[in-house]
């Protein structure tokens, strides 16, 4: 019984390091970068449209704004 948890932890061992060798190799570093470009321009994209969004925000505020300072004009001159 305890030989066999020896060798459980054993194997375990040997799999994670070879798992850190697989992880720290040129084909990883590779897909990693790849995938870091990635969120890289789905982040310039997110910013981009985060900037069209608030350019909208901020028209339609305005013609709000001069929508009610029309109605309480009129208001005024119907009094």
């Amino acid at each position: 019984m305890k030989l066999k948890g020896v060798g459980i932890f054993a194997l375990g061992t040997l799999f994670g390091l070879e798992g850190i060798k697989v992880l720290s190799s040129k084909d990883a570093k590779k897909v990693y970068s790849h995938c870091t470009a990635g969120v890289l321009r789905a982040k310039d994209s997110v910013l981009d449209q985060v900037t069209v969004l608030q350019e909208n925000c901020s028209d339609i505020y305005e013609e709000a704004k001069a929508i009610n300072e029309e109605r309480a004009k009129k208001e005024e001159t119907a009094e």
